[in-house]
């Protein structure tokens, strides 16, 4: 990963930047470095409100997930509906 000089960095590396934040992983001159070039980035400011809302979903108690019966069920049906195809 090439390391940037000064404040200006790339939108692949803003993302990465993004990713870290959302995860309490970013250290403090990334955090300023990736506010810095989301004052002037339309694209990652709105991938990184994408990715608030999607990390604020997924922390919300009322995720409702399927039961491991049921997902053997749909793993089974599936491989059956596949082997009519191969």
């Amino acid at each position: 990963m090439n390391k940037s000089k000064g404040f200006f960095i790339s939108c692949k590396e803003a993302n990465h930047k993004c990713d870290k934040s959302q995860y309490d992983e970013a250290g403090f001159w990334e955090k300023i470095k990736l506010s810095l070039h989301l004052i002037y980035c339309r694209a990652c400011r709105k991938y990184s409100a994408n990715n608030a809302k999607l990390t604020k979903l997924i922390k919300k108690d009322e995720v409702d997930c399927m039961d491991v019966n049921e997902k053997e069920i749909l793993k089974s049906e599936f491989k059956k509906e596949m082997t009519k195809y191969n």
